[in-house]
């Protein structure tokens, strides 16, 4: 955190500055700052964890993370332009939900998510 936190002000110093050059590294800046929590968190695993668990642990969180990023795409992708790698999928009635592909629909693809996933656990807890 206090990386991400340095970071941070050194965005919003070249900021200050240039404009031009807040531009064209204001996506980076904010990589590094997401590269900084995941290899914090990898870090924190593997002092306090074997060499052995400390690799299951990268690639299960790889995968995992993959697996995430593919669940949010491919819904955002559907709603937002019907299709799938370019095949159309949805019905041509369908109406196209335009604020999927826009970065709002992100958030909202989560929503959806965490609600279908909550849905299934209190199901479960019910049986």
């Amino acid at each position: 955190m206090i990386i991400a936190t340095f970071v941070t002000m050194t965005d919003y110093v070249i900021q200050a500055i240039s404009i031009d050059l807040h531009k064209s590294l204001g996506a980076f800046i904010a990589l590094i700052v997401v590269n900084c929590v995941i290899l914090s968190r990898a870090e924190a695993f593997a002092s306090k964890n074997s060499v052995g668990k400390s690799i299951l642990d990268g690639l299960g969180m790889g995968l995992g993370f993959t697996f995430a990023l593919l669940c949010i795409g491919v819904l955002r992708e559907l709603l937002g332009s019907g299709s799938f790698f370019g095949l159309d999928i949805m019905p041509a009635s369908f109406q196209n939900w335009v604020i999927m592909i826009l970065p709002a629909g992100g958030f909202f693809t989560l929503a959806i998510w965490l609600l279908i996933f909550n849905a299934f656990k209190l199901k479960k807890n019910k049986a």
